[in-house]
């Protein structure tokens, strides 16, 4: 069980456009920050997943996808796509994974979770 006090957001399945605008709100804040406890990590994968549950029901046009994740974490945490040449080895590879020319593979989405403090297989799979 988690504490409470180290734990202050309830995450719950979002229904209403109101409450994914919210938990939108609590993921860039938790983005926006350098370092994140490991309830606040915990928080963050599940605010991923409950507004991509949301969102991929609500908005088919938009589907969340590994290479969109990754530029959307990119944007939140101002960084660039350059920044990932150290994590997936080459600049070549990084502009193919943005490009969707080839998917990330189980040891690309581990070193992308660690590089973004998340777990990893968000990166995964299609």
């Amino acid at each position: 069980m988690t504490n409470p006090e180290r734990y202050p957001y309830q995450p719950e399945i979002i229904k209403t456009e109101e409450e994914n605008d919210h938990f939108l709100a609590t993921m860039e804040d938790l983005l926006s920050r350098s370092h994140l406890t490991p309830e606040e990590n915990t928080l963050l994968e599940l605010l991923v997943r409950l507004i991509e549950n949301f969102e991929n029901q609500h908005y088919q046009l938009n589907v969340s996808t590994p290479r969109s994740r990754i530029l959307h974490l990119l944007e939140a945490r101002d960084l660039e796509i350059g920044d990932l040449v150290p994590i997936l080895g080459s600049s070549e590879l990084v502009s193919q994974v943005i490009n969707g020319e080839v998917k990330v593979t189980r040891e690309q989405a581990e070193m992308l979770g660690k590089f973004f403090h998340i777990d990893g297989s968000l990166f995964s799979g299609e």
